[in-house]
Formats: C-alpha cells, sequence, structure tokens
C-alpha cells in the first residue's frame, strides 16, 4: 500500500465481500439464473421475474462497485500510484459508472417496455409459451402490429445496452479480482 496507513483486517474484509458479492451476484443473474428461469418459465413469468429482481441486482451490483472504488481509493491517494494501481482505480470507475448506468436508466427503460409488449401480447393471447419462444407468432405480430414492432426495436435495442453494460462490469470485476489474487502473499 503507497499510503502510512495498512487498511485494518475489517476494511480489507469489506472490500472483498462487496468485490465478491457483486461478482457472484453477475455469474448466477448473468450465466445460471436467465437460462434456467428461461428454458422453466412462461415468457411472461419470466420477464415479470426479470423486472421484479433486475432493480435489486442492478442497485446493489452498483453500490457494490461505488464502495469498492471508495475503499480502494482511500488507501491509494492519487499522487502516490503507481501504473497498475492506475489502472485498478480506473477499472473501479469504469465499473461504478456502468454498473449506475445500467440501474439508473437502461435496466428501467428495458424493463418499462417488455411490460408495454406484455399488455400488447395478452390481447392477442401470447406470452404463455415454455422455453423457447415461438417465433413465429411474435414475428407475425410485428408485421400486424406497429407499436408492438416500434416496442420490439427498442427492447432489442436498449436490452443489448444493458447486457454490453452487465458485461463490462464482470471484466472489470475479472480484472479487480485479478489484481487482488496477485497482491495477496498467502492465501
Amino acid at each position: 500500500m503507497p499510503t502510512d496507513t495498512e487498511p485494518s483486517v475489517l476494511v480489507k474484509v469489506l472490500h472483498l465481500i462487496f468485490l465478491s458479492t457483486f461478482w457472484g451476484m453477475q455469474i448466477w443473474v448473468t450465466f445460471v439464473s436467465g437460462f434456467v428461469m428461461g428454458s422453466h418459465l412462461t415468457r411472461h413469468a419470466f420477464g415479470f421475474i426479470q423486472s421484479r429482481l433486475f432493480p435489486y441486482y442492478l442497485h446493489i451490483g452498483s453500490a457494490c462497485a461505488f464502495f469498492n472504488l471508495t475503499i480502494f481509493a482511500m488507501y491509494h491517494p492519487s499522487e502516490l500510484l503507481n501504473e497498475e494501481e492506475t489502472t485498478q482505480i480506473t477499472v473501479f470507475f469504469v465499473c461504478v459508472t456502468v454498473a449506475a448506468l445500467n440501474a439508473q436508466w437502461f435496466g428501467q427503460i428495458t424493463s418499462e417496455i417488455m411490460a408495454d409488449m406484455h399488455l400488447i401480447e395478452r390481447s392477442y393471447g401470447l406470452g404463455q409459451d415454455i422455453g423457447l419462444f415461438s417465433r413465429k407468432s411474435y414475428s407475425k405480430l410485428r408485421e400486424t402490429d406497429p407499436k408492438y414492432k416500434q416496442l420490439s426495436r427498442q427492447l432489442t435495442l436498449y436490452h443489448s445496452i444493458s447486457s454490453l453494460c452487465n458485461l463490462c462490469c464482470i471484466v472489470c470485476n475479472g480484472l479487480s479480482l485479478y489484481y487482488l489474487a496477485a497482491h495477496l502473499s498467502t492465501l
């Protein structure tokens, strides 16, 4: 550490808790729960659950990213940073920024658009299919309903941006875990 004071064990534990909590949530939500729910729930049940869970996931993640940046910055003053620490603090800053944008904007807009689409789908008797959704019915609906077509395009855009934000945070946290592991003297 480049500061005169070594962080206490409590501070180190908090830093590890915040980093590992965010990493664990990311891996679970991104690579496990979405695939399991998507293959076992109806389209609308899956969307409803995601719209309720994602705000918690995104806000807890952005809080964890913020606390990691804060803790790291407190013990690494900018005037004493070496190149590796500058990279690490930049990674934390990028993670906080992207996570906050996703929590405050992209994630919310995605859920709102999806809810509007579900209302239209219900009016046509769609949304109760399980697993891989019948693409033909939804393609036909896009062709016949201009509002649904517009919402579908918006959903694709915002969901893609939200997913990229999530992947960016996974990369940032992976780099942070690598940095942390590289600086462990023992296990």
